[in-house]
């Protein structure tokens, strides 16, 4: 479990790829304070498991299925990576709520300025932008932002200045493929609604009649 809010931004310095997967060397330091082989680290939003660890840095072996489903599959030795270790329990809840699965891939269509701030404009993956809701909670990348607006497969996100800095959308061109992690309430209320064990249909009139709205 994660937050969305980095703690580092490290860079590759290996990628070691093969028909069994990836093996990725992330080179940090602020994070390794305490990390230990096995502990989960969300690397651009992705929750991988640590199995080596450096003085300078950390190995981290990705499974095909995680390389199908995020920007891992392109990602090049001296890009830099949004990292944040797991969420301890004793630990502020800032952020919202983000699993490290990633959902779907989106791409990174301009940047505008806003303020002192400045708007981010990505076109998500067909058949995902239904989870998108307005000022609703999104992670690109793994960093916890609020849909700003939406428009079919469209939507903005506004990031203040140290966002920016402190974590690798600062280097985005349009184009980039960034990871997309949908709010998880949405996909566990659509689930719900879809389930048909009894054979009828749960629909607004079934919950009606059975007491729940």
């Amino acid at each position: 479990m994660f937050t969305g809010l980095i703690e580092e931004v490290g860079k590759i310095r290996d990628s070691r790829y093969s028909s069994k997967g990836c093996v990725l060397c992330v080179e940090c330091g602020k994070i390794l304070d305490g990390l230990k082989t096995g502990d989960s680290v969300a690397v651009n939003g992705a929750c991988l498991t640590v199995t080596k660890i450096s003085k300078d840095g950390f190995e981290t072996e990705i499974s095909n299925e995680t390389l199908s489903k995020t920007n891992s599959n392109s990602i090049k030795i001296g890009a830099e990576v949004n990292l944040e270790p797991a969420l301890q329990f004793n630990g502020r809840l800032d952020g919202h709520i983000v699993t490290g699965h990633i959902d779907c891939y989106a791409r990174f269509k301009e940047m505008t300025e806003d303020g002192f701030s400045k708007k981010f404009t990505f076109e998500i993956e067909q058949g995902f932008q239904k989870y998108l809701a307005y000022k609703g909670s999104v992670a690109i990348n793994g960093i916890s932002l609020t849909v700003a607006d939406k428009d079919d497969l469209e939507f903005s996100v506004v990031i203040i200045p140290s966002t920016i800095e402190n974590t690798n959308i600062r280097n985005l061109k349009s184009g980039d493929v960034v990871n997309i992690e949908t709010d998880i309430l949405a996909k566990y209320v659509e689930n719900f609604v879809n389930y048909t064990e009894t054979k009828k249909e749960i629909d607004k009139n079934f919950l009606e009649e059975n007491g729940f709205i």
